[in-house]
């Protein structure tokens, strides 16, 4: 990465924790989370993954950090991925990259084709690829870890796992036993400061 391009990653990520701040993030009675724990902060990203500049601005974040990382695929369990890979899909092709999309159901579908794994042509496989599973919070890590062994049940390599906000309550640790590379973009620090 260049001195400018870090410098505008800098000027994006103050300008995505303002975005969360006020579209996303909450501070007040205890919550309970889906890893089942609960918490007095809370983030609802979804306000800020369909943001316009919001959704810009992580899909900005995420292709710089994998400036260099050789990757086929980016995408990760619904439907909290979703909007995430879309996004990183739809700024990776205007940068010239291609990136494509996918998503991992919690459930196979019962019709139709019944995949698990959606986004692929009738032609393709998840086999050999490499591919970033992203997700929009992460508590414990266990959402991108389930998506995660489905991917490599059918055969992807998991080149690395990126989440918009690491909440730090064991997801490092978690992705480090299950020999996952873990990189967050923000994490619960940056919103307690």
């Amino acid at each position: 990465m260049t001195t400018e391009t870090t410098a505008s990653g800098a000027t994006a990520k103050r300008r995505l924790i303002e975005i969360i701040r006020d579209r996303s993030f909450q501070e007040g009675p205890e919550i309970k989370l889906a890893s089942g724990k609960t918490s007095t902060f809370y983030f609802n990203m979804k306000p800020t993954m369909l943001d316009s500049e919001g959704a810009h601005l992580i899909a900005t974040l995420i292709l710089d950090q994998l400036d260099g990382v050789a990757a086929d695929m980016i995408g990760g369990l619904e439907m909290g991925a979703v909007p995430i890979a879309s996004g990183v899909a739809a700024v990776a092709h205007a940068r010239g990259r291609k990136l494509p999309a996918f998503f991992v159901r919690k459930q196979a579908k019962e019709h139709g084709t019944r995949s698990l794994i959606e986004g692929l042509a009738r032609s393709e496989s998840m086999s050999g690829k490499r591919v970033v599973v992203v997700e929009d919070v992460t508590t414990t890590g266990g959402s991108a870890i389930k998506a995660a062994e489905a991917l490599r049940d059918a055969g992807a390599e998991i080149v690395r796992v990126i989440t918009v906000v690491d909440r730090q309550d064991g997801a490092a640790e978690a992705f480090a036993s299950a020999g996952l590379d873990f990189r967050p973009l923000l994490t619960l620090t940056d919103f307690r400061t």
